[in-house]
């Protein structure tokens, strides 16, 4: 079997901050009682050339807006939620990540990560507001990470974000966010020094979420 090593996935501190939780609640401060609109469940199948298989969920996602402190068209608020979970098969490490594209007068639908020009956002696992707040010119995209974990030696990883509240700043259109949930993975796993490596195939796997409007 072949092996690899990839460079320049070195992970943010900010990302991982509170990964080993696997529950993020963030939106617990003064955000209220409204219900989330659910939106679609989605799943996702990868196979490598070896025979290799990563498997990724997503279920109980919502979405509904809340009022700013502000209280201008220029500043919406929002919650989200919803549970991400990956499956590998046997042999196979990894690691499943969620993050969140959030565009101001930009169309997400068919949106893939990569694009020039978007701006990385790192959610931390403090802080007194209870919510990320973005400042987001039109035209802008962010791909806001939220959080990772590492597939289990079972070959599984789960994440649970419960009520996490986004404040958008300085958007005065149309404005869409997508979930995003990544899996890195390969037998022989690694990510010792900054670097990827591992044996046979590298599999990534991406799954999005429908995006949804925020106005």
């Amino acid at each position: 079997m072949s092996k690899f090593s990839k460079l320049g996935l070195r992970r943010a501190a900010g990302a991982v901050a509170i990964a080993s939780a696997a529950v993020v609640g963030l939106a617990g401060m003064g955000v209220g009682e409204a219900a989330g609109a659910p939106l679609p469940n989605g799943y996702k199948k990868a196979t490598g050339i070896d025979g290799e298989v990563v498997q990724t969920w997503r279920t109980a996602e919502s979405a509904y807006a809340i009022p700013t402190v502000a209280n201008v068209p220029t500043s919406r608020g929002f919650v989200l939620s919803g549970n991400y979970a990956a499956k590998a098969s046997e042999g196979v490490g990894g690691n499943l990540a969620v993050t969140y594209l959030v565009g101001c007068q930009v169309n997400l639908d068919g949106l893939e990560l990569g694009l020039g020009g978007s701006i990385d956002f790192f959610a931390q696992s403090g802080g007194l507001s209870g919510s990320l707040n973005l400042p987001l010119s039109p035209g802008q995209v962010a791909e806001v990470s939220i959080t990772d974990k590492d597939l289990s030696d079972a070959g599984v990883a789960s994440i649970q974000l419960s009520q996490l509240s986004f404040t958008l700043n300085k958007c005065g259109g149309f404005a869409s966010v997508r979930s995003v949930a990544k899996v890195t993975a390969a037998k022989g796993y690694s990510t010792d020094d900054g670097k990827l490596s591992g044996e046979g195939t590298l599999i990534q796997s991406t799954l999005y979420g429908k995006p949804f409007s925020i106005n």
